[in-house]
């Protein structure tokens, strides 16, 4: 069920000139579907050749268009994962990034304390370190609590 201007928002974007991801993106659910017996070998070919000539999200719309995302656990290629492009971090790269640059910071700031001598910069900072880390495990079950609500949580 669309809502009003949901169809304006969709002629507009599928005017916009869909990237490499997008075309991968599109590969990968003509793959799922050839693999699923939903197409041929001769249409799964001449669709991996549209999906290279194609410029737009409504060209590559139109490859899947018959497919539908739901039976392939793929996504449409009017969604895009990487909305800065392809050299994009996906979420669970951000935070893997995020806890070594976070651990990276304890680490330099415990040894400098600790190469310092002073005794009482070293024991406020393990203190810091430990309230922070207290905070991010209070954080990370109040998010995964919130998915399972949603029904979003995935084994």
């Amino acid at each position: 069920m669309t809502e009003p201007g949901d169809e304006v928002t969709a002629a507009v974007r599928g005017r916009l000139r869909a990237s490499h991801v997008d075309r991968e993106r599109v590969i990968d659910t003509l793959k799922a579907a050839f693999v699923q017996g939903m197409l041929t070998k001769d249409e799964f070919d001449a669709r991996v050749g549209q999906t290279y000539t194609s410029r737009t999200y409504a060209e590559l719309a139109v490859l899947t268009a018959d497919i539908g995302t739901a039976l392939t656990g793929t996504r449409s290629p009017r969604h895009p994962i990487h909305p800065a492009g392809a050299g994009a971090l996906d979420s669970s790269q951000n935070k893997v990034v995020n806890a070594a640059a976070c651990v990276m910071l304890a680490i330099l700031v415990l040894n400098t304390a600790f190469l310092a001598g002073n005794a009482g910069v070293f024991f406020s900072a393990v203190a810091t370190i430990a309230v922070a880390l207290l905070v991010a495990g209070a954080r990370m079950r109040h998010s995964r609590n919130q998915k399972r609500s949603r029904g979003q949580h995935q084994p």
